[in-house]
C-alpha cells in the first residue's frame, strides 16, 4: 500500500516505462542467467526422461523376444 502511494503523483510513462526499463538494467544479467539455468535443467530433464523411457522400451523388448524364445528349450 506504500509503494502505491509512491507512485500516484508520478506520470504514466514513469510506472509502466522508465522503473521497468531500470529494472531490466540493474538485473537483466540475473534474468537472463537465472532463464538460462532453467532452460538447461529443462532439456536435462527431458533427455533423461527420454533415455530412461528408450532404455525401458529396449529391455522390454529384448526380455520378451528371449522370453519367447525360452520356451523352445
Amino acid at each position: 500500500m506504500a509503494a502505491k502511494n509512491v507512485f500516484q503523483g508520478l506520470p504514466w510513462w514513469v510506472t509502466w516505462i522508465a522503473i521497468p526499463v531500470l529494472v531490466l538494467a540493474v538485473f537483466g544479467g540475473l534474468i537472463v542467467t537465472v532463464l538460462g539455468f532453467v532452460a538447461w535443467l529443462a532439456f536435462r530433464l527431458l533427455l533423461l526422461v527420454a533415455l530412461v523411457g528408450g532404455l525401458v522400451y529396449a529391455v522390454r523388448k529384448f526380455t520378451s523376444s528371449s522370453s519367447s524364445s525360452r520356451g523352445d528349450w
